[in-house]
């Protein structure tokens, strides 16, 4: 459980820290390498107050600079390596590994996008580079990936291989699921589930990720667990309209997660006027589940789900997944408690195949998305496997400051 700062920490000796390799495309305030690494030397406030991780910055391979760049700042105030290269990262200059994790954070920057509009960041070079120290050096260290494995599924599924071919623990995926929810509600385990649904916002790329992974931390505690996907779809423009009148989603999911988000929620048939460009996802999965998300950008900030159980009753139960968006944005603390976890006992804290499924489903959906409203089938995403992760809500989120404030 985490433990937010109350005054100034006193530092742990950086002996009994475990070093670690930060290896990411851009540093500047509040990108994800500054609210997932810079706590591992501002502590989890951010600020110096909070409390030390058990993890030490040893190096930071930043690939690109741009003028508001602070990993310099940060690397002469704190006394750790700005690298020249990933090798460089991760042996500290000695020639062989030196650190004992890698945290592979590539989440900003000047990259290419694909033709599905997916931002190309450099995740399987990195990955690459990395893989080839373990071999030259003749042993493996934890890896943590932030958010998606990759863009694209041949990339994610190649990581995710290796990684199992050569025994290295390995996590991703986003920090919304671990999160808070309000009210504290999850599907239970091995509950029979008739359909889900999920809100979302934002950056149909970026944010629709963290939507995915909300879907399969539900979805992966139905009965029978993570059983595959089957097929995609993904609407857009008025037919999602369409579809919301003509029976084609479930409008009383939507409606339970909306209440979640907007107090007093707007009507669904008032949703044309505020929402320009909606966008639909839905998802067939091997054993029947239906699942929807939906991207209201207009009439929603967050994330929201929802789901029905099987049976008589048929019942609906909603949460929103609260993020702090504000700095210390401590749902990225609770993210890298479960990285510290497996950097310190080598077990991941939640498995892979949940980042891998919601990577390769992420990259099917935008797929689906330029061939028009009809389905795509997905047999490379037919396969399953057992979740034994369970969220709990955290304890409350220390005080926000502006997003501007260090």
């Amino acid at each position: 459980m985490a433990v937010w700062g109350t005054g100034f920490a006193l530092r742990a000796a950086d002996d009994v820290r475990k070093p670690v390799a930060v290896l990411t495309t851009v540093y500047r305030h509040n990108s994800h390498a500054d609210v997932i690494a810079s706590r591992l030397v501002l502590t989890d406030m951010l600020d110096g107050t909070g409390k030390d991780s058990p993890l030490r910055m040893a190096s930071a391979y930043v690939e690109q600079r741009p003028p508001n760049d602070i990993s310099r700042l940060l690397a002469a105030s704190h006394r750790f390596r700005i690298a020249t290269n990933i090798a460089d990262a991760l042996t500290l200059g000695t020639g062989k590994l030196a650190v004992e994790g890698v945290l592979l954070i590539a989440e900003h920057g000047d990259y290419p996008r694909s033709a599905t509009g997916n931002t190309r960041y450099p995740k399987r070079r990195f990955w690459d580079e990395t893989v080839a120290v373990f071999r030259q050096s003749g042993r493996v260290v934890p890896v943590f990936v932030d958010k998606h494995l990759a863009d694209n599924w041949e990339d994610a599924r190649h990581i995710h291989d290796t990684a199992l071919e050569m025994g290295i623990p390995l996590m991703a995926g986003s920090s919304v699921p671990g999160s808070w929810r309000f009210p504290a509600v999850d599907v239970p385990r091995g509950e029979a589930l008739d359909e889900v649904l999920v809100l979302t916002y934002g950056s149909t790329d970026h944010y629709g990720f963290h939507a995915l992974e909300c879907l399969q931390a539900l979805t992966e505690q139905r009965r029978g667990g993570e059983t595959g996907i089957r097929s995609v779809r993904s609407v857009q423009g008025n037919d999602v309209w369409r579809r919301l009148e003509g029976g084609g989603m479930p409008k009383d999911l939507a409606e339970a997660a909306l209440r979640t988000l907007v107090d007093p929620a707007p009507a669904l048939q008032d949703l044309p006027k505020r929402v320009e460009k909606p966008i639909l996802w839905q998802v067939e999965y091997a054993d029947g589940l239906k699942a929807s998300v939906l991207e209201w950008n207009g009439a929603i900030q967050g994330w929201a789900g929802a789901w029905r159980t099987r049976g008589a009753d048929r019942r609906v139960s909603a949460a929103r997944f609260w993020t702090q968006e504000a700095r210390p944005a401590a749902h990225f603390t609770l993210l890298l408690n479960g990285i510290e976890r497996m950097m310190l006992s080598g077990k991941p804290s939640w498995r892979a195949e949940r980042t891998l499924m919601t990577s390769g489903l992420l990259d099917a959906l935008l797929q689906a998305g330029v061939r028009g409203d009809r389905p795509l089938e997905t047999p490379w995403l037919n396969w399953g496997y057992a979740s034994d992760w369970r969220w709990q809500q955290p304890p409350p989120a220390p005080p926000s400051r502006p997003w501007g404030e260090q």
